[in-house]
């Protein structure tokens, strides 16, 4: 039985242009003495896989292993419905357990909603401006398409709200900011929320001043491949995301598994007008069923599986071009504080200490970037050896129990052939 997913072709072809791969780009931008600039940043180990795939468990990947000690463990589970006069919505618990001497329990659990996720990652823009933070799940979703309420939709949701705890707490910055600590611990957030407003709004004017009107002379070559990369990459995972959910949707979901399903049945229902025939046809019912119900596993994996690690890739190149945007931002007001300084007619014009600060400022947003950017390809490529392991076993799971179908009639039809 030939399956939807394998000759398929789309004018969208991946990889088909002359762009250079994201992975050469990035090599030529790290692995190239000449373009790195001072107070690189420190790599750091990834999580490990956790996965009961046999293909998985017959290969040992190379960066799965993390050699940390880990002191801060979170989870988020148990989802529940709220139905109240003004809303309805989904809260998760989260569960904490740590050593740390931040925390004054040993274990905590809260209970949180989707808006709550958005204020902690509102206060690790405002609070930690030099940093990479994670993407949350897209809040909004097509009215009448999918139901947010769904169990489906909301273990999507429960999954990826879990990464990205678990993103932020194994990050060796993030992981001790205080709002991070309050999301974990507070019983009442909503009065942390108004207490910070004032207090976040200083914090984020230092970063997001720019000298009105300056205009960037050039990014450093180090962070310009940087730029290059990230529109590549998203790029392609929007092109592969789009083919993918159009596979589902148009070949499987509304085609090929409805009448697939449609056509085991025939042969069960003409079984009953033969006599001899009867049994072998009955078989093939069967084994056209057991096919239709690999084909819909497999579906769900992709669903569940590749779909959202490309749209969380995707967000994710987002918030690195956020962090690459602030930084040139600072660049550029080092560059035009300079040329003040420079426009002085003195010999000798003393650097002013807040030109020395923004010089700082500058290098601290180049040591961090360029570490987030390093720790970020890791969980990459991490992520995505582990998810393109799995689809490639479930592929084959999927071709093994077609096979064993197909060849379970076969003796039966054997026997009919040598009773003639």
């Amino acid at each position: 039985m030939p399956h939807p997913l394998a000759g398929s072709s789309s004018e969208e072809a991946v990889g088909g242009d002359s762009t250079p791969s994201p992975d050469l780009l990035m090599a030529r931008s790290f692995g190239d003495k000449d373009l790195i600039l001072p107070n690189g940043g420190t790599p750091a180990g990834t999580s490990s896989p956790a996965s009961s795939s046999s293909l998985l468990n017959r290969l040992q990947l190379d960066d799965d292993i993390d050699g940390e000690t880990r002191d801060l463990f979170v989870t988020v589970d148990d989802p529940k419905k709220h139905v109240c006069t003004m809303e309805t919505y989904i809260t998760y618990r989260i569960t904490t357990k740590s050593t740390r001497v931040e925390f004054d329990l040993p274990e905590y659990s809260v209970r949180r909603r989707y808006q709550d996720f958005d204020w902690l990652r509102s206060r690790l823009e405002e609070s930690q401006p030099t940093h990479l933070i994670p993407p949350l799940p897209e809040k909004f979703v097509v009215k009448g398409v999918v139901d947010r309420f769904s169990e489906e939709f909301v273990e999507t949701r429960r999954k990826a709200l879990d990464k990205f705890l678990k993103r932020i707490t194994d990050h060796p910055v993030l992981s001790f900011n205080e709002h991070f600590n309050v999301f974990l611990t507070a019983k009442d957030l909503n009065a942390y929320k108004k207490q910070g407003i004032a207090l976040l709004a200083r914090v984020g004017e230092s970063v997001k001043h720019v000298t009105g009107g300056y205009k960037l002379r050039s990014r450093p070559l180090e962070f310009a491949a940087i730029g290059d990369y990230l529109d590549t990459f998203a790029l392609k995972l929007g092109t592969i995301d789009r083919i993918a959910q159009r596979i589902i949707k148009e070949e499987i979901g509304a085609e090929y598994l409805v009448e697939l399903r449609e056509y085991g049945p025939v042969y069960s229902t003409w079984s009953a007008l033969e006599g001899e025939l009867a049994e072998p046809l009955e078989g093939v019912s069967a084994c056209i069923g057991n096919c239709s119900t690999a084909l819909e596993e497999l579906t769900d994996d992709i669903t569940e599986e590749l779909l959202p690690v490309l749209r969380e890739y995707i967000l994710y190149s987002d918030s690195m071009k956020g962090v690459l945007k602030k930084r040139d931002q600072v660049q550029a007001e080092y560059e035009a504080k300079l040329e003040a300084v420079a426009l002085r007619k003195e010999e000798r014009p003393k650097v002013p200490a807040d030109v020395e600060k923004c010089q700082d400022r500058m290098e601290c947003f180049n040591a961090d970037l360029k570490a987030d950017m390093e720790r970020w390809q890791s969980n990459k490529r991490h992520d995505f050896r582990q998810l393109l392991v799995g689809l490639a076993d479930k592929n084959i799971q999927y071709y093994e129990k077609c096979l064993m179908a197909w060849e379970s009639i076969i003796p039966l039809l054997q026997e009919k052939q040598e009773a003639k």
